[in-house]
């Protein structure tokens, strides 16, 4: 049987009526985010994840890299609680969320300020939900509609919903999937800003190398449903692309998911079936349905 120990956070808790409001958080403790020892998902007698051990510090940024049905959702679904038909250990922040590629379901009509927070909206709850929104930069469509929303705009709301339970560990399954170019780099300086000023650990499910080295402390291979590859990014922020310790650890990231290294598109790495942006051309996941794009440098 499996055993979840939810920890509670070095972090003092507020008020019951601001609980979802976004509040500064206490200097990181030395105490991890997740601590997964021996987890085991079987999913009709194949194991999705098998024996898995990982470990996130608090505050740290790891990507976990793979592609074709090698376990990144399901670990991210276990993690969020979302899953507890496991064996193994598995001891996570009590205060927790998973960022889905799209915001939670809704009526289409509905404003788009009513739906950061969870449960009925309430009189003075319009102010919290401003804020979350200005975090992610989407003011300025507090009063419209959810049918009326970009594909990025949707993005930023999904983000807003995950933030508004303040967590010490947000996981983020694959969010710049299926934005074009400009787009993603726009999520992709957003996830980075929230990272930094919220100072929480972020556990980032993701196809695109690129991705992965432009926002990651550490970046993980997921293959057979174990930890088959890890790899430390010791570069500081911002990251270049055409840095050369850039494109070796790119390198060595795609022969490890056996990707061809040679240039493709925009003189990126592809992968196989030359998916561009270092993200291996794969249709298949454990999760939901991916996208292809390329990942931009962040400034």
């Amino acid at each position: 049987m499996a055993i979840h120990v939810h920890r509670p956070e070095n972090t003092p808790q507020a008020p019951a009526h601001d609980t979802r409001a976004p509040r500064r958080k206490a200097p990181a403790s030395p105490s991890p985010a997740v601590r997964v020892a021996g987890l085991t998902r079987v999913f009709d007698g194949r194991p999705v994840l098998d024996n898995l051990g990982l470990d996130v510090g608090t505050g740290e940024f790891v990507a976990l890299l793979g592609y074709g049905g090698r376990g990144e959702s399901t670990l991210l679904r276990v993690l969020a609680g979302l899953d507890r038909e496991v064996t193994g250990t598995v001891l996570v922040a009590r205060r927790r969320a998973l960022a889905l590629p799209a915001p939670r379901p809704g009526q289409p009509w509905r404003k788009v300020w009513r739906s950061v927070l969870p449960g009925p909206p309430g009189r003075t709850e319009r102010a919290a939900s401003e804020r979350l929104l200005a975090e992610v930069g989407l003011t300025h469509r507090a009063a419209a509609r959810l049918r009326a929303l970009t594909d990025l705009e949707a993005r930023r709301l999904a983000l807003a919903q995950a933030l508004a339970y303040d967590p010490g560990l947000l996981l983020l399954d694959d969010p710049f999937a299926t934005l074009d170019p400009a787009a993603r780099t726009a999520a992709l300086h957003l996830v980075g800003d929230v990272w930094r000023r919220r100072g929480c650990a972020v556990l980032l499910a993701t196809r695109d190398v690129e991705e992965a080295l432009l926002l990651a402390d550490r970046v993980l291979v997921l293959d057979e449903g174990a930890i088959a590859y890890e790899a430390a990014v010791p570069m500081g922020r911002p990251r270049d692309v055409p840095d050369r310790r850039f494109a070796e650890l790119r390198g060595r990231l795609l022969a490890r998911l056996g990707a061809p290294t040679s240039p493709g598109r925009h003189g990126n790495a592809s992968g196989p079936g030359g998916g561009p942006g270092g993200r291996p051309a794969d249709d298949t996941d454990d999760g939901p349905a991916d996208g292809t794009g390329r990942s931009a440098p962040l400034p």
